[in-house]
């Protein structure tokens, strides 16, 4: 072995003993910060053996990807044993300890972190340069820790809150940081925070009221703003191009300065405290954005096969019903769902406009469980209930979203 291949194992062997230096540390850092918060189990840090532990498993996998012609699936299966083996050498260091979740803690942090070595090595190319190769790995675990932060950022304060809708009030007045599920106390004393919301504060009513408002506004903002976009991308007269770009001069102002007025008016006309109110005020907030997005989209329709309709006997409406929409779908689909997911969660006009609570909806309702009398577990399970048929109708409707907003994108 010459001088110069000494050097770049002598590097290879540097980077990755770092990379594992850091990279166990933290991922047991988290570890040791789940179980202290879903658990009442005391943690130890190890960090100076979780440093020697991650830097041994990070220079095997180095090597081993290093010599090793086997597939992704198979480099990961061969990781995770090498964590596994990391686990089993941790534990000794640690000393012995029964089977549970200091175990079930051991494997899982010391395979994730072979996991994730492996990743950030994987699609590393044959070391030239001791820089070259620790810029790399620095990008490669900046981007991981990255994208490890953004996921508990983003799932925390979700499982924070169907977990304490999921606890008693003695249990979250007792022990208000552990957040762990006992699942062993069965459905009906899990799920009682939500039988008491849907039924003695009339939640039930209150899925209704949004749901039927929210379908109402989505209809009623449809219809003119498909009419609306394609005479401002499709037919031609005086104003066409002043009107176009004043379609969103109504969001210059901001929805607080808009409704003193509208109480106002509304309270001379009998419409406040009523749903028809709402019905009004919805689809007037929410057409001149779903106009402007569809105008976007029709921009990208070819006119050629809207005047070969005309050609062939077709009136406007018909062009429009046959032709237009059915191209159209994806964008009809990603903006009925924003409309929707609008109406849904809007609060400012119902708090201000709804006083009866037989109408309330869901917004609207989350303030009567914003009480010291109502316990966290029952605003924690109305939360839930607002949350969750959204985050499924938006996960369902993704793909439409995606599509129609990408291709809106490209004029306009």
């Amino acid at each position: 072995m010459n001088r110069s291949t000494a050097s770049i194992l002598a590097g290879t062997c540097a980077v990755a003993a770092v990379t594992g230096a850091i990279v166990a540390p933290v991922l047991l850092g988290i570890w040791n910060v789940m179980l202290a918060i879903f658990s009442d189990l005391g943690v130890e840090s190890h960090t100076w053996r979780a440093a020697l532990v991650g830097a041994l498993a990070a220079i095997t996998l180095r090597f081993d990807q290093l010599r090793g012609t086997a597939g992704r699936n198979h480099r990961y299966m061969r990781a995770a044993a090498i964590g596994g083996v990391a686990a089993l050498v941790w534990l000794a260091l640690t000393g012995p300890r029964p089977f549970g979740p200091a175990v079930v803690g051991a494997v899982t942090v010391w395979v994730s972190t072979a996991l994730v070595i492996e990743r950030i090595f994987g699609s590393m190319p044959t070391p030239r340069r001791l820089a070259g190769e620790l810029m790399y790995a620095s990008l490669e675990a900046l981007r991981a820790g990255g994208l490890l932060f953004f996921i508990t950022i983003v799932l925390f304060p979700f499982y924070f809150m169907v977990a304490s809708s999921l606890k008693a009030r003695a249990e979250l007045l007792q022990h208000p940081t552990n957040l762990a599920i006992d699942l062993t106390q069965g459905l009906d004393r899990l799920l009682v925070g939500y039988r008491d919301v849907l039924v003695r504060f009339q939640f039930g009513r209150y899925v209704f009221n949004s749901t039927f408002i929210a379908l109402f506004t989505v209809v009623l903002t449809l219809i003119p703003a498909i009419l609306g976009a394609y005479a401002v991308t499709r037919l031609h007269f005086r104003g066409r191009d002043l009107l176009s770009r004043s379609i969103l001069l109504i969001y210059m102002f901001p929805a607080i300065v808009l409704v003193i007025p509208l109480y106002s008016v509304f309270s001379q006309l009998g419409l406040r405290d009523t749903l028809p109110g709402l019905m009004v005020v919805y689809p007037a907030m929410t057409i001149p954005v779903a106009l402007y997005m569809l105008r976007s989209y029709f921009l990208t329709l070819p006119k050629d096969i809207e005047e070969a309709g005309l050609i062939d006997g077709c009136t406007r409406f018909e062009v429009i019903w046959r032709i237009t929409l059915p191209l159209s779908l994806p964008a009809l689909a990603s903006v009925g769902l924003y409309v929707f997911m609008i109406a849904w969660n809007e609060f400012l006009f119902a708090f201000m406009f709804l006083d009866t609570p037989e109408i309330f909806t869901l917004s609207r309702g989350m303030v009567a469980l914003n009480t010291q009398e109502v316990p966290r577990q029952f605003l924690m399970a109305g939360a839930v209930i607002i949350t969750v048929p959204i985050m499924v109708l938006f996960f369902w409707f993704e793909r439409f979203l995606v599509g129609g907003l990408a291709a809106g994108g490209v004029k306009g």
